[in-house]
């Protein structure tokens, strides 16, 4: 009984040991799928956070030009994964009104005005917010925008959903925009909406 007891407990206990290395096996093949799992998640969470549904639109490398008073227009591209247009109708901060505005021709220079109609981004396509072209401009600054601050703001969608995000300050002298000529007051033609002239830089 002594000699067959002995062959009968090594043959359990390399059974258990058996089963012990195909349970590690196994529980690393599922620790390194796990990661990629992971690592999927974050990126459409990061630019979908406030609105999971169909429409929601990623916002790359936003900024806001600084300055100390009157106007200034926040930048960046706006990206649609999705299947089906989205349209732009409006944008807030706490730190001014907000209008979307376009650059266009008028009497032979590049002014700007108001966009009507809002900002349409197309399916599956990008549409660039940047200085010369479309842009969120912040009309009447409660408080200065300096370089560094960082700014949230709220795009509201034609179906009525909204969208944060945030955006650095920075400064920016391109083009020589100026945000407020005649801020206020009647410009030469037919609207009184503030207009900027595109002047080269001096």
């Amino acid at each position: 009984m002594r000699t067959t007891s002995p062959n009968a407990s090594r043959r359990h206990s390399a059974a258990i040991l058996a089963a012990a290395i195909l349970t590690v096996g196994v529980a690393g093949c599922g620790s390194s799928d796990s990661p990629s799992t992971a690592q999927a998640g974050p990126p459409a969470s990061a630019s979908a956070s406030a609105n999971p549904d169909a429409g929601v639109l990623g916002i790359r490398d936003p900024w806001v030009k600084a300055a100390d008073k009157g106007m200034t227009a926040a930048f960046g591209t706006l990206v649609n994964d999705g299947d089906t247009d989205v349209t732009v109708t409006s944008a807030t901060t706490s730190l001014s009104p907000m209008e979307l505005h376009e650059m266009a021709m008028k009497d032979g220079k590049m002014v700007m005005r108001q966009k009507q109609g809002g900002i349409v981004i197309k399916a599956k396509s990008t549409h660039a917010l940047e200085p010369g072209g479309d842009h969120l401009m912040l009309m009447n600054l409660t408080k200065p925008v300096q370089a560094g601050d960082e700014l949230t703001f709220t795009l509201t969608f034609a179906d009525g959903k909204t969208q944060q995000f945030r955006a650095m300050a920075k400064p920016f002298t391109g083009a020589q925009e100026s945000y407020a000529p005649g801020h206020g007051e009647p410009t030469t033609g037919m609207s009184a909406t503030p207009e900027m002239s595109m002047s080269p830089a001096s």
